[in-house]
């Protein structure tokens, strides 16, 4: 059987010889497109290409061009004021840089998958709105569909009276049948550990959420994936770990849902993958890897804010968690300032020491703040800054294969390490 993407070449390939024959001034990159398009929808796949806002501060239409038609489901969140609409699985096929720029009561939009089969626009508005309509168009007359939706500005009350009555159905403005929930990734199945510990990899960001966006276009969630990829390759190439992926795809993962899938799994360790950005004068400047360790107070200005940063990271995705009490924060707090505290700054120290003169790393290159991702009170934990998506020269590292292998094999030794001082430390 000839499968589908033989056909598409061959009928690309058989397409562009005519084309280019017979109409010599047909733009022939937009009719590859066209097939491609086409060759998706045939095979099931339905595919977003483009979208755009019109409006002012009083009402605001977002609209995005689809393959086909799909079932969607939309609703609002606050803190801060957010559109959330929800679709199956979407390929965003989008101009780079597109939703950066908002008009009217938007702000801003992002796209991506938010758990496996789903997708998820996040639309980020200015103040309290109303979703005043949510509709999407069939193709028709060589027009795509198109999902459409409506917002139009309103007061806080009336936004969280609105909001209040989704949470209590379960439902928002939806098309056809009632969609179901996302569902946060499957831990997966429990695996003996044969004696080997077990090494939580997280690639930070994901899906809907790109993390940092340097200057070139290039996204941090590309960037710590790749790498994490790298990572578990080497640990695995030495056969004395185990590896876990948080995420194996291109997909959102709740921060609470990384330490669950570390705790769950009784991990020995936890390493969690990120890039920093520095924005305004000094964005050039700063340069080099980081380390870092939770604690309930940080080590300065600079960490306090990236973890800041980093823990909206579910508020950038559009996920609405229930707050965490107090109680059980502190309580995750103080389990870990004691031994897993130690044992996850002994790895840190030791990373650190591993990544010297193998890649540059900041001066003060170890710091500590209250980063949740950190926070599993029986996991040893760290956070590497693998370097500054806003410095060029760390941004052509960073996308470097060849570094992420070096540091990826340099970071692998410094696991070695921790755990050969853990055994040399064990009574007997």
């Amino acid at each position: 059987m000839v499968s589908l993407f033989s056909f598409l070449v061959f009928g690309v390939r058989h397409v562009g010889v005519a084309a280019r024959r017979c109409l010599p001034y047909l733009d022939f990159a937009a009719l590859v497109m066209a097939f491609a398009w086409n060759g998706a929808a045939l095979a099931g796949t339905t595919i977003a290409n483009d979208a755009r806002l019109g409006g002012d501060a009083q009402r605001t239409r977002f609209v995005a061009d689809l393959s086909r038609a799909v079932e969607f489901r939309v609703f609002t969140l606050e803190n801060p004021y957010r559109v959330i609409v929800d679709m199956p699985d979407v390929q965003f096929q989008m101009p780079a840089g597109l939703g950066n720029k908002g008009r009217g009561l938007v702000s801003a939009y992002r796209y991506g998958l938010i758990a496996p089969g789903k997708s998820r626009i996040v639309i980020d508005v200015k103040a309290a709105v109303r979703i005043d309509k949510a509709f999407v168009l069939k193709a028709k007359d060589g027009q795509p569909a198109r999902l459409v939706v409506d917002l139009v500005k309103t007061d806080v009350g009336a936004f969280r009276k609105e909001m209040r009555r989704a949470r209590a159905t379960g439902q928002g403005r939806q098309a056809s049948k009632r969609s179901e929930p996302a569902k946060p990734p499957a831990l997966g199945k429990r695996v003996k550990n044969g004696g080997k510990p077990l090494i939580v990899i997280d690639p930070g960001h994901g899906g809907v959420d790109p993390g940092a966006v340097s200057r070139g276009g290039l996204r941090e969630k590309d960037v710590v994936f790749s790498f994490a990829k790298a990572l578990e390759a080497q640990l695995k190439k030495t056969g004395r770990y185990r590896t876990l992926m948080t995420r194996r795809i291109d997909v959102y993962v709740p921060l609470r849902k990384r330490v669950e899938i570390a705790r769950s799994q009784s991990a020995s360790l936890f390493i969690s993958i990120h890039a920093d950005s520095v924005p305004g004068r000094f964005s050039t400047k700063a340069s080099g890897a980081t380390v870092y360790t939770l604690s309930e107070k940080a080590s300065d200005k600079e960490a306090k804010a990236l973890a800041a940063k980093e823990n909206r990271a579910d508020i950038i995705a559009g996920v609405d968690l229930p707050p965490e009490s107090d109680e059980v924060t502190n309580i995750l707090i103080d389990l870990a300032q004691r031994e897993t505290k130690n044992l996850s700054i002994t790895f840190a120290d030791t990373l650190v020491d591993s990544m010297k003169g193998k890649t540059p790393v900041r001066k003060k290159a170890r710091r500590f703040a209250g980063f949740r991702v950190l926070k599993a009170p029986d996991v040893p934990s760290v956070l590497v800054e693998l370097g500054y998506m806003s410095n060029p020269s760390d941004e052509k590292r960073l996308k470097s294969k060849r570094w992420q292998r070096k540091v990826a094999v340099t970071t692998a030794r410094a696991v070695d390490s921790y755990f050969a001082k853990r055994v040399a430390r064990m009574p007997y």
